[in-house]
């Protein structure tokens, strides 16, 4: 194996951090065992970061990724070093491979390494490669599926030293998408029958991108990222009212604007997102053998746009709703309330992050 960590699937020790990186904020989750719930969602923090410092989740100033953190990290009060991080699934190659059953650990470890060869377009000894067996094979008696995933190590790495940097020690290296299926899954079992059956529509609408992922049964059956997000809706405040970016962002949250701001820039933002959902799930009706969806979530910075749940479970006539990741978790007392609902739908990688202190 070629991991200076643990690796993509494996979990953490306890405490352990969920630090979710992205081109507008830090974020961390910490969660506990709860008293009388499975889990508890003990203090979180969200931490602007400056413009330029992540791109296309590349981290080119590491030096003030890593204050933001460490200002979450301060604010928070969290006091768990250990840290889980993600790489973005544009950093990872990943890929679902077939391996004779029953083998040991080490032959496994060198039957994937040999697989991954096929698939890498570079030397194996310039990445960071881990697997994990997901189960017997469905057209196989003899044979495991197994998920491989590999990145660069200057991707893993960057990510390693802004953690270092601000104290902490990163333990877990997870992929994005994975960290948020293990949000989403625990969100699903609280639906009618833990949603068994039920098509899963999950919306993330970042500042930038906005990513669609379809569940069905426990397994992901559809993926798609579109050039979407909260930004076009903050450069227009900008151009409107004459406002910086920070002020922009600042009172696109509070809602602290000109009476016109609802109907000349809210509304056809709102239009326009609905459009795009639209759109995206029209693309996975055409490409895949399904043709419905039983819910959509919304969750992401943009989640809680004032009318968007709205205007999407109108637009496609399925229950539309704001996803908390923290559905059914206690929560700290030191967490207001308030402020806590706006925030929620932005943590769901957080959140998953975080649970791999939970793995079985």
């Amino acid at each position: 194996m070629a991991l200076s960590l643990p690796g993509f699937f494996q979990r953490g020790p306890q405490p352990l951090l969920g630090i979710d990186i992205s081109s507008s904020s830090v974020k961390l989750v910490e969660l506990s065992a709860g008293a009388k719930t499975g889990l508890r969602l003990e203090r979180y923090a969200i931490e602007p970061i400056e413009r330029g410092a992540v791109v296309d989740g590349n981290i080119e100033n590491p030096e003030q990724v890593a204050d933001a953190l460490t200002r979450a990290v301060k604010r928070s009060g969290a006091r768990g070093k250990a840290a889980a991080l993600a790489l973005p699934s544009s950093a990872v190659i990943s890929k679902r491979i077939m391996l004779a059953a029953g083998l040991l650990e080490e032959d496994y470890d060198l039957q994937v390494e040999s697989e991954a060869s096929q698939y890498i377009p570079f030397a194996i000894e310039e990445v960071n490669l881990d697997y994990q067996i997901l189960g017997m094979a469905a057209q196989s008696t003899e044979d495991v599926e197994v998920l491989l995933a590999a990145s660069r190590k200057e991707k893993v790495e960057d990510r390693v030293a802004v953690a270092e940097m601000a104290g902490l020690t990163p333990t877990v290296i997870d992929v994005e998408p994975y960290a948020a299926r293990i949000a989403i899954d625990h969100v699903s079992s609280f639906l009618p029958n833990h949603g068994e059956s039920m098509i899963l529509a999950v919306f993330d609408i970042g500042q930038s991108n906005t990513s669609l992922t379809v569940v069905f049964n426990g397994q992901t059956i559809f993926e798609r990222d579109q050039n979407f997000g909260g930004m076009m809706l903050t450069q227009e405040i900008m151009r409107l009212y004459g406002l910086t970016f920070e002020e922009s962002e600042q009172k696109k949250r509070s809602g602290e604007l000109p009476d016109n701001y609802a109907t000349e820039l809210l509304a056809p933002f709102v239009e326009q997102a609905t459009t795009e959902a639209a759109r995206a799930l029209q693309f996975f009706f055409t490409s895949t053998p399904y043709s419905r969806v039983d819910r959509i979530f919304l969750a992401g910075g943009c989640a809680v746009t004032p009318g968007l749940a709205e205007a999407i479970a109108d637009r496609s006539r399925v229950p539309t709703e704001i996803m908390s990741p923290f559905q059914g978790m206690e929560v700290g007392s030191g967490i207001r309330e308030r402020q806590f609902r706006l925030d929620a739908p932005a943590l769901m990688v957080g959140c998953g992050l975080a649970m791999r202190r939970f793995d079985k």
